[in-house]
């Protein structure tokens, strides 16, 4: 039921990080951002071929193998393990995230391994990113939430508390 969950919301999660970049690639100008919310969100199309930030944009194939490494961790290790709904929903973020973003460094321009990732959501002095970005973020949200808050493994057992060994002498 679980793999069920994080699949579900993995491939929910990745049509609309999909459809999202469709639309921003049809209906933006990349030379004339749409204010939103003035000073808090604007509509701006680029390319990216780096990572959060546009860091590493010398990177691009080092991103895409990684990428590559992470939903293969997250479909044949993580989602057969996650018995906990909080953590069957966490992994569905985060695959819909990496696969999304993977998607783009492999089908988009300039080419396969070397594609750049669409991002168009801009909060001045923060970043510009997109959809998947968002569901990466909720993810890690959700990993500090059950891992700190519900303290609960992939399983859904308790995490047990580290308590010191008491020596003989006590």
């Amino acid at each position: 039921m679980a793999i069920a969950t994080s699949l579900g919301i993995g491939g929910l999660g990745f049509a609309a990080d999909l459809a999202t970049k469709t639309w921003a690639l049809l209906a933006l100008d990349p030379a004339r951002p749409i204010t939103v919310i003035p000073g808090l969100l604007s509509l701006h199309l680029i390319r990216n071929p780096g990572a959060a930030f546009s860091m590493g944009e010398n990177l691009t194939v080092a991103l895409t193998a990684l990428a590559i490494a992470a939903v293969l961790f997250l479909l044949l290790w993580m989602a057969p393990r996650a018995r906990h709904p909080g953590w069957a929903v966490t992994t569905g973020l985060l695959l819909a995230g990496v696969s999304g973003n993977l998607f783009d460094r492999l089908t988009r321009e300039p080419g396969i391994f070397r594609g750049h990732v669409i991002d168009f959501l801009n909060v001045p002095f923060f970043a510009i990113f997109n959809v998947a970005d968002i569901w990466i973020t909720f993810a890690a949200i959700g990993v500090i939430w059950i891992s700190l808050v519900t303290q609960v493994t992939l399983a859904g057992t308790p995490v047990e508390a580290t308590t010191p060994s008491k020596t003989a002498s006590e």
